[in-house]
C-alpha cells in the first residue's frame, strides 16, 4: 500500500491522469459527434421514407379521392405484410376504418411536427415516429414507421461509449502506474547514488540505461558534474598538500630568521634577521595572492574591466622590462610582432600572463641561451609565442606543470612558487583563450591562442 501511496504521488502517475482525462473528454467529444451523426442519418432516412408515404398517399387521395385512398393503404399493408410502415386511417372519433394498426396510438407530440407512439406487435412494445394529416370530413390519416431498430442501435452506440470510455481510463491508469513505478525506480537508483555521494564517496556515478531518453540525459549531465566535482575536491586536496609542504620551508626559514633576531647581539645582525623575514614574508604574500588571483579567476568572480587590447604594446612593454634581467643572465631576449594583436580583455591579466611566461623563460634558460617571444595572426587567431632554449618539460608532465605548486625536480633549485602556469592558464581561460605546451628543441614553446571575439565569452 505504501509503494502504491508513493507512485500515486509521483509526478508522471499525475501526468498520466491529466492526460487520461484529457483522452477521455477527446473521446467523449469524437463518440458524441458519431454517435449524433449516425442517429441523426438514420432517423432523417426514417423522417425521409414516412414523408415519400405520405406524399404518395396525399396525391391518391387529390386524384381518385377516399376510396382509391383506402385501397391504396390496404395493398401496401397486403404486398408487404412484415414491414416496419404503419397505416392508420380513422374517423373523426379516430376508429379506424383502414390500416394495420388496431386503435389510435396515445401520441406524444414533438416540436417539429412529428409524433412518437408505442403499439404492440404481438406481444412486444413497438416504438414508433409518425406524421398525422387531417382530411375532408374530419377524417384523419396517421402514417408512421417503427424506429425499434434505431433505439436499439442507440443504445449500443451509448453502451459501447462508455465501456470504451471507462476501458481506456482504467488502461491508462493502469499504464500511469506501470509507467510511474518504472520512472520512480530510476529515480530512486539516482537518490541512493547521491546518498552515497553525501556520505562522501565521490567515486560514485549514476548508472545510465543507454535510452538516450531524457532521464539518461540528466544522468549524464549528473555524471559531468560529479567529475568536475570529484577533480576540484582533487585539486583541492593537492593545492592543500603542496601549501603544507612548500609553505613549511618559508615559514621555518621565517620563524627562524624572526628567532635569531630576537637573540641578536648586535642592533645591525637584528636588523639584516628582520629584513630576511620581511623578505620571506613579501615571498608568503605574494604566493597567496597568486593562489587567490587564480581561485578568483576559475570562479569566475573576479571583477574586471574588458577592453580592446593591443597585445604587441603588452609584449613590447614587457620585453623592455625584462631586458636587463636577461643581459645578467647572458641570455638574449627578442621580440617579434607581425601584428597588432587586438583583442577584447584585461590589460592588466594579459600582462601578468605576459610576464610570467618571460619570467619563466628567462628564469630556466641557461646563460648563453635564447628566449623569443612572438605575436602573429594565425587564421582568425591572435597567437601569442614564447620559445626558450632552456631545459624544457618532458611531454608527459606538461599537464601537470599547469597545477598550483607543481615544479619538476630539476627546477626546485630555482626560486620560485609553482603557481606562475598555473595563473597564466587561468588568465588564458579567462579570455577563452587556449594554452599549449610544445617542443621547441631544444626548450620549451608555449603558445596562448586568443580568438579577436573572445569578449562574447569573457565573463
Amino acid at each position: 500500500m505504501a509503494d502504491l501511496l508513493r507512485i500515486v504521488r509521483t509526478t508522471t502517475f499525475k501526468l498520466t491522469v491529466l492526460y487520461a482525462a484529457v483522452f477521455a473528454l477527446s473521446i467523449t467529444i469524437v463518440a458524441g459527434f458519431l454517435y449524433w451523426s449516425t442517429i441523426g442519418a438514420l432517423q432523417n432516412q426514417t423522417d425521409a421514407t414516412i414523408e415519400a408515404e405520405v406524399t404518395g398517399l396525399a396525391e391518391q387521395y387529390r386524384a381518385d379521392g377516399l376510396r382509391r385512398l383506402v385501397g391504396v393503404i390496404r395493398d401496401r399493408i397486403a404486398a408487404d405484410p412484415d414491414s416496419r410502415a404503419l397505416y392508420l386511417f380513422a374517423d373523426r372519433n379516430y376508429s379506424p376504418l383502414a390500416g394495420n394498426l388496431a386503435q389510435w396510438p396515445e401520441l406524444v407530440s414533438r416540436d417539429d411536427g412529428w409524433y412518437s407512439f408505442v403499439h404492440h406487435s404481438g406481444e412486444d412494445q413497438v416504438t414508433a415516429r409518425a406524421r398525422v394529416f387531417a382530411l375532408s370530413k374530419g377524417l384523419v390519416l396517421l402514417v408512421g414507421r417503427e424506429i425499434t431498430d434505431l433505439d436499439r442501435t442507440a443504445v449500443l452506440f451509448r453502451n459501447a461509449l462508455a465501456w470504451g470510455g471507462g476501458l481506456a481510463i482504467v488502461l491508462s491508469l493502469v499504464g500511469g502506474v506501470i509507467m510511474s513505478g518504472s520512472v520512480l525506480r530510476r529515480i530512486e537508483q539516482i537518490n541512493a547514488t547521491t546518498r552515497r555521494i553525501m556520505s562522501g564517496d565521490l567515486s560514485q556515478r549514476v548508472a545510465s540505461r543507454g535510452t538516450a531518453d531524457e532521464l539518461d540525459q540528466l544522468v549524464d549531465n549528473l555524471n559531468a558534474m560529479l567529475e568536475e566535482i570529484e577533480r576540484l575536491m582533487d585539486g583541492v586536496r593537492h593545492v592543500a598538500d603542496n601549501i603544507a609542504h612548500d609553505l613549511r620551508t618559508p615559514l621555518t626559514r621565517l620563524r627562524n630568521a624572526l628567532e635569531e633576531a630576537e637573540h641578536a647581539a648586535d642592533p645591525d645582525s637584528a636588523r639584516g634577521h628582520v629584513e630576511a623575514a620581511l623578505a620571506d614574508a613579501d615571498n608568503l604574500l605574494r604566493t597567496f595572492n597568486a593562489l587567490l588571483r587564480i581561485a578568483r579567476l576559475e570562479s569566475g568572480s573576479y571583477e574586471t574591466g574588458h577592453h580592446r587590447v593591443a597585445l604587441r604594446t603588452l609584449v613590447e612593454d614587457a620585453t623592455e622590462l625584462y631586458q636587463a634581467v636577461a643581459e645578467d643572465k647572458k641570455v638574449t631576449l627578442s621580440a617579434s610582432c607581425c601584428s597588432e594583436g587586438e583583442i577584447e580583455g584585461d590589460r592588466d591579466l594579459l600582462f601578468q600572463l605576459l610576464v610570467n611566461l618571460i619570467d619563466n623563460a628567462v628564469k630556466y634558460t641557461p646563460p648563453g641561451g635564447v628566449v623569443e617571444i612572438r605575436l602573429d595572426d594565425v587564421g582568425e587567431n591572435v597567437n601569442l609565442t614564447v620559445c626558450d632554449t632552456g631545459p624544457g618539460v618532458p611531454e608527459s608532465l606538461r599537464d601537470r606543470v599547469l597545477e598550483r605548486f607543481f615544479r619538476l625536480d630539476s627546477s626546485r633549485r630555482v626560486a620560485g612558487n609553482g603557481l606562475g602556469l598555473s595563473l597564466v592558464q587561468a588568465i588564458a581561460r579567462h579570455h577563452d583563450a587556449v594554452l599549449e605546451l610544445g617542443e621547441n628543441d631544444p626548450g620549451l614553446r608555449v603558445e596562448v591562442r586568443f580568438r579577436p571575439d573572445a569578449s562574447d565569452s569573457v565573463p
